[in-house]
């Protein structure tokens, strides 16, 4: 039975920004400290460099080019789960402008916000703090707008520059997923189009997810988000220059310093079901800092809503292997997932047969 969706966390609790802007505020309440070892937060960059895939490489005419870009998005699904992608054809001043507009709608007057604050938790529009703060028992450091922006588009009225401005970012990001996904159902040994026919692509579930973390007196104990892999196939991340990303590579912390106007892919679930574990969905958190505001901005990208997702049906016949998840349709297992608090994978734990 489809899982329906439980009421929304209550409204009561102090968005970060307004709580950061307190006179005098030296520390943080209790209920946001997630590390009592200040030594918890620190990752190191990394000894690898993290992988870019050159997308106008992954789309060339050149089968020479195209089949190394090929090659180099399996490596980066297969040792990663995380890419940076360059040269994606999204205008810079895009990217900026949807990074201004979104700051401005966390600027708005508080008087202003309740309307956006949702009922339930697969509300189209929902602007919250944390994650989950009817479940949690520790704040992420962390205010949040999430939207449902396909197939159905949904956005505030406000300001009044945001809606032309996502309504374009979200196509032209789809179009980099579609170019992404095409190039890795064919790095799993798939026809091209084999990905977007079993997935439902064409009514692709996209969610917005704009994040803002505020300046923090004590940012060794807080978290802008804990570790967590996302419900996704991939999901495409943009910031305002102040980085705070960090993926877990080789069982450590690895910061993510991006490239000037890339974008930063990470792979999700979803990814890992259909691709049998041969690219797993990869963990990461955002960490927070006492000197200035980061804001980012995630693009979750999926399958339809009503697409049962299961291992490809290629990959198990072909390699005489057996499936390693079990069937679910997506919304139950986004829902699942949206309606507890972030922890780890323990959302695909569910889903994984063990031997």
């Amino acid at each position: 039975m489809a899982a329906t969706a439980p009421p929304s966390p209550p409204s009561n609790i102090t968005c970060v920004k307004k709580l950061s802007e307190s006179p005098n505020l030296n520390s943080i309440p209790s209920n946001y400290a997630y590390f009592t070892n200040p030594t918890e937060t620190i990752a190191s960059d990394s000894d690898d460099l993290i992988p870019t895939i050159d997308l106008s490489l992954l789309t060339s005419d050149n089968p020479d080019q195209r089949s190394k870009a090929i090659q180099d998005l399996d490596k980066a699904c297969q040792e990663w789960g995380f890419f940076m992608v360059v040269n994606h054809g999204i205008p810079e001043t895009l990217m900026k402008n949807m990074l201004e507009v979104t700051n401005e709608f966390f600027n708005l007057p508080e008087e202003e916000k309740p309307e956006f604050q949702p009922k339930k938790v697969l509300d189209p529009i929902r602007y919250g703090t944390s994650f989950n703060t009817a479940k949690e028992k520790i704040f992420c450091w962390r205010d949040f707008l999430k939207l449902f922006v396909h197939p159905q588009f949904h956005c505030p009225h406000k300001p009044d520059s945001f809606r032309d401005l996502l309504l374009e970012y979200c196509e032209r990001s789809r179009e980099v997923v579609r170019k992404l996904l095409k190039g890795i159902s064919e790095s799993l040994g798939l026809e091209e189009s084999e990905m977007d026919k079993a997935l439902d692509l064409g009514s692709s579930f996209q969610l917005f997810v704009a994040n803002f973390y505020p300046r923090c007196p004590n940012p060794d104990v807080a978290l802008g988000m804990p570790p967590h892999s996302d419900h996704t196939l991939l999901t495409l991340l943009i910031e305002n220059e102040v980085g705070g990303l960090q993926i877990q590579h080789k069982g450590r912390w690895v910061n993510v310093n991006a490239l000037p106007n890339s974008i930063l892919v990470n792979s999700g679930d979803q990814l890992e079901i259909f691709s049998n574990g041969k690219y797993k969905s990869v963990l990461h958190r955002a960490v927070v800092n006492n000197k200035k505001t980061r804001i980012s901005i995630a693009m979750a990208n999926g399958p339809s809503l009503d697409t049962v997702v299961s291992p490809a049906s290629q990959l198990v016949q072909t390699k005489g292997c057996v499936a390693s998840y079990v069937p679910m349709k997506y919304k139950d297992y986004l829902l699942s997932q949206q309606s507890n608090q972030l922890n780890g994978k323990s959302m695909l734990e569910q889903v994984q047969i063990h031997d």
